[in-house]
């Protein structure tokens, strides 16, 4: 009994392998940087993504918190912002976005020594968070490590304000309706939308939900 149940453990093992090397086979980049504005379901489609390709996973947001942690509010005012503002609920929905923005530009140079460590290591990654640049995708090399098709960028949006007010109440309930968070959401959207054009980085709506999994492995593959 106990040789057979080695024996099947055996066998799944071999399949589990062989199912990650034929994923690997199709798998030409690296690093997968999946970003987008808060409330559009990149999370849960990184674990998806990690899964079926048999890679790591990491959240951009962890960086930000060290960063945040390591530095003051005189050298890293962008990361400390809410932190230190007096009254950051009188922020309209475009000052928060702007504000978005500057953290975006902070982490940039992080990112890239993240990049570029896998890329020296041959660390397969997928890299997700709401404050990747677009712009690190289309990077041509990170330090001295060519991109040359290894760093795959793909964003997601959701321009519809009223479907992210449903998405953070489905995901945080006992906050109520976010509706300026949403508003900064779709802002960031619109954002996307344009530097990714303009970069030629793959950006996706996040729905239909039922068809983003297949739509996104076309993409990155």
């Amino acid at each position: 009994m106990r040789g057979h149940e080695a024996n099947s453990a055996q066998s799944r093992q071999r399949r589990e392998g062989g199912r990650l090397i034929e994923n690997a086979s199709r798998r030409p980049w690296q690093v997968l940087l999946l970003g987008g504005a808060s409330g559009t379901g990149k999370t849960r489609l990184s674990y998806r993504l990690a899964r079926e390709f048999g890679i790591g996973i990491t959240e951009v947001d962890d960086f930000q918190v060290v960063l945040e942690r390591m530095t003051t509010p005189d050298q890293q005012p962008a990361l400390h912002f809410w932190r230190t503002h007096p009254d950051p609920g009188s922020l309209s929905a475009e000052e928060i976005h702007e504000q978005g923005l500057d953290i975006l530009q902070v982490m940039l140079p992080a990112l890239e020594a993240v990049v570029e460590n896998h890329l020296e290591s041959a660390t397969p990654i997928v890299l997700e968070g709401d404050f990747i640049h677009p712009v690190l995708a289309a990077s041509d090399a990170f330090g001295d490590e060519p991109n040359a098709g290894r760093v795959r960028g793909l964003f997601l949006y959701e321009s519809d304000e009223g479907q992210i007010v449903r998405n953070f109440l489905e995901r945080e309930p006992a906050t109520g309706p976010q509706t300026t968070r949403a508003n900064v959401s779709v802002l960031r959207a619109a954002w996307i939308r344009e530097v990714c054009e303009n970069l030629g980085v793959a950006a996706l709506p996040a729905r239909p939900w039922d068809t983003l999994f297949d739509r996104v492995l076309e993409a990155v593959r």
